[in-house]
């Protein structure tokens, strides 16, 4: 065989390889858990369930051909965090994708060394899931939920649609959300829009309720909603006690507008889902997540329900509609 012709089939060899190795890698049946603080039957859960399998499937993974989909749900029951971890691990997945900061706190107890994807995690850093974002440095990375402070975006939104406003509930469950986190960004916003802030956990519908009416006796009050999933499972009777005692709220995801709330300003949940599955696959060819960056929120959409401000007397300002992404009249 001639030098030249030896080097030409080297070469050919060589460059079909990876494509070789790559078919194989697609034609073998991956495991991917899956695990949400949502209930199965939550309608937002079951769209961002459905952005991260559509994610999958255009990168060339197929519930029908080679990847198996683990998925289970808490909704919303800190006591079931740990137990469904311990049962998704028990499986053995190439690899997990966590939905909130305290699931993917209870993944990281069970594992370290199967590779966890998260999602709509706040303080990845000072929730010790990642040693920085540039270098996670350990089995999970993934996606920011919002960047540092957003609290303050919020309460200067609430100010601007309601100018007469004194006071703000902060209004989440700390056993879901990571609330200091938040607190302290609140704190630091609120000095210079005058507004008294006002520390309000509830862990379940009858402390929301509770919270609510207490807050309502005083005048000049509105609802910051944090990122949570007690208000997000009980959104309706968010929106619905907030329209009773007329507080103006600005609430962290667009479903609790369409479901009647004021406005938000939110990162998109469902495609955030798609963006994770970028990671999935990522990982299962061969990528350790101790590499993969962290990534931040590449676009935010602020909702405004112009039904909503009439009703509370509220007249939104230009400059706000605007900036709106998308108006309910």
């Amino acid at each position: 065989m001639q030098r030249r012709e030896f080097i030409r089939l080297i070469g050919g060899a060589t460059a079909a390889w990876p494509l070789s190795a790559h078919a194989q890698q697609l034609d073998q049946v991956r495991r991917v858990g899956v695990l949400m603080n949502n209930a199965e039957n939550d309608s937002e859960a079951a769209a961002q369930l459905v952005g991260f399998r559509q994610g999958l499937q255009q990168l060339g993974w197929s519930e029908d051909r080679n990847v198996r989909i683990y998925a289970r749900f808490a909704a919303d029951r800190p006591d079931q965090y740990q137990v469904l971890a311990k049962e998704l691990v028990a499986l053995q997945p190439d690899v997990i994708f966590g939905y909130t900061t305290p699931i993917n706190a209870a993944l990281q107890r069970e594992t370290r060394t199967i590779p966890i994807v998260f999602a709509q995690v706040s303080d990845p850093i000072g929730s010790r899931l990642v040693a920085s974002l540039a270098r996670p440095g350990g089995n999970l990375t993934g996606f920011l939920l919002y960047e540092k402070g957003i609290t303050g975006k919020w309460a200067a939104m609430l100010k601007e649609i309601a100018p007469q406003l004194e006071r703000a509930a902060l209004m989440a469950n700390p056993k879901t959300t990571p609330y200091d986190y938040f607190l302290r960004s609140a704190e630091a916003a609120v000095q210079s829009l005058a507004i008294e802030l006002v520390p309000s956990p509830v862990e379940n519908a009858a402390d929301i309720e509770q919270v609510m009416t207490a807050f309502a006796r005083l005048p000049n009050g509105g609802l910051l909603v944090l990122p949570s999933g007690t208000t997000s499972l009980h959104r309706d009777l968010v929106v619905e006690l907030a329209a009773r005692y007329r507080l103006p709220s600005v609430y962290p995801f667009r479903f609790y507008v369409t479901a009647g709330g004021l406005m938000s300003y939110s990162s998109d949940l469902i495609e955030q889902s798609r963006q994770a599955a970028s990671y999935v696959d990522r990982i299962l060819r061969g990528a350790s997540p101790a590499e993969l960056p962290v990534q931040t929120p590449t676009k935010y959409v602020t909702t405004v329900n112009l039904k909503t401000a009439k009703a509370l007397g509220l007249d939104v300002p230009p400059s706000l509609l605007l900036r709106a992404d998308e108006v309910i009249e």
